[in-house]
């Protein structure tokens, strides 16, 4: 097991002291190296380029760019408008919006920060308008946005896809129904809050005017019918929708909408340009990791040290999903997915769980880590664009948090939540 303790004090050390986790996973690769006496520079170089140069990950930065184009070119906006013509009458309504909005935008673009931050620059306002508790509305901004790496497309799911050889397709298959769930469950938090603290209502919006916004919202309503529409026919694949999504947003935010300019794009491509950068380097240095875990037989070492919990496979997964919420309590989604995924993965298949349920899993617990103290990422992104508290945020999110758990545990215990949909779409 020494592999496994070089593994872990390499990698969680490198984090405490506060080296970044791509440098701690090249650090962790080169420790295992030299204890295998395999320390090869070269090999280290080849495996660090060989995590840039990968086809299907060739989504990810079409992904970010779809998204930052829809923030910028007035997609996202037109979403928001459109549920709040609908549902904003509702008392506490403008939660409900928030709900509406983040399926919406989670079918769209695949990104919790980059949902979160145009959900809460828009509706934190409105809501802080109407009286409605800091707390609680931030609490629902962030508990809605996770919901953006579960609906397809998805950046997570492409991540771990490539990390552990699973299917993206059946990935991005796999988030549709709990997604919806999740709102649903969002909804029903959200109805009692609004109930206790009498929540104001929004006026009633006329069927005209609604019928207007509808037109409006028609172009940004049309991407996720594309892109959605062409992964179940077999039109395109997963990193073909990335650039189908990528052109389409362009395309209305420059010549349909217009509130995109030349001299905004360059902004637009920038922060999507920083962005890729820092995901791919990470794959990079996870790629190293990998490989030394994959030469080290790790998953066999664990599995044959776990063998009797993985006879059980409901008792192994739960404890599997509570170890991989810790883990996401304490970083980001995709450092987790990089490092615990090509171990994971494995480790569950030798269970007798199905793979692609499993990599469900894997990131929907992850994403509850993102609204998770201490790190809580997307927590981050509401503090900072509400300038709230921290504290505040926690507290408003717990519900919905509690909420997320329930959920988990369902999906735990019947699976065919997940699988049953799955086949039926696939």
């Amino acid at each position: 097991m020494i592999v496994t303790f070089i593994f872990l004090f390499v990698l969680i050390g490198g984090m405490v002291i506060g080296m970044p986790i791509a440098h701690s996973l090249i650090l962790t690769g080169v420790a295992l190296m030299w204890h295998l006496d395999f320390f090869d520079t070269q090999l280290l170089a080849q495996n660090l380029q060989a995590g840039f140069d990968n086809f299907p990950l060739l989504a990810v930065p079409f992904f970010i760019l779809a998204g930052e184009l829809m923030n910028a070119g007035g997609l996202s906006r037109r979403i928001i408008d459109l549920a709040s013509a609908f549902v904003g009458h509702i008392r506490g309504g403008l939660g409900f919006v928030t709900i509406g909005a983040a399926v919406l935008l989670a079918s769209m673009s695949g990104s919790a920060i980059a949902d979160t931050a145009a959900l809460a620059t828009i509706l934190l306002p409105m809501m802080r308008d109407q009286k409605y508790p800091d707390s609680y509305s931030a609490g629902l901004l962030a508990s809605g946005g996770i919901i953006a790496p579960i609906i397809p497309p998805s950046m997570p799911f492409v991540i771990y896809g490539v990390t552990t050889n699973t299917s993206i397709s059946k990935l991005f298959l796999s988030g549709i129904v709990p997604g919806l769930i999740m709102g649903t469950f969002l909804i029903g938090a959200w109805w009692t809050i609004a109930r206790k603290y009498k929540l104001a209502a929004g006026e009633r919006v006329a069927w005209g005017v609604r019928g207007k916004t509808l037109l409006k919202s028609f172009w940004a309503m049309m991407m996720p019918v594309i892109i959605l529409g062409g992964l179940k026919g077999g039109v395109f694949t997963p990193t073909e929708a990335a650039v189908v999504a990528a052109v389409y947003a362009l395309f209305v935010s420059m010549v349909i909408y217009r509130e995109l300019s030349w001299s905004k794009l360059y902004d637009v491509f920038l922060a999507a340009a920083k962005t890729t950068a820092v995901v791919m380097f990470l794959c990079g240095a996870a790629t190293v990791t990998a490989y030394m875990i994959t030469l080290a037989d790790l998953p066999n070492l664990l599995a044959d040290s776990f063998s009797g919990l993985m006879s059980n496979p409901m008792l192994f997964m739960a404890l599997m999903m509570l170890f991989l919420l810790a883990v996401g309590t304490a970083m980001d989604l995709t450092p987790t997915i990089l490092i615990f995924g090509p171990v994971c993965a494995p480790l569950a298949v030798k269970a007798g769980i199905d793979p692609v349920y499993f990599g469900f899993m894997f990131i929907y617990v992850g994403c509850i880590g993102l609204i998770t103290p201490p790190v809580g990422t997307v927590q981050n992104v509401v503090a900072g664009v509400g300038r709230l508290r921290m504290e505040t945020v926690i507290k408003g999110t717990t519900p919905f948090l509690l909420a997320y758990v329930f959920l988990a545990v369902l999906l735990v215990i019947f699976p065919q939540i997940v699988l049953a949909p799955l086949r039926w779409m696939h």
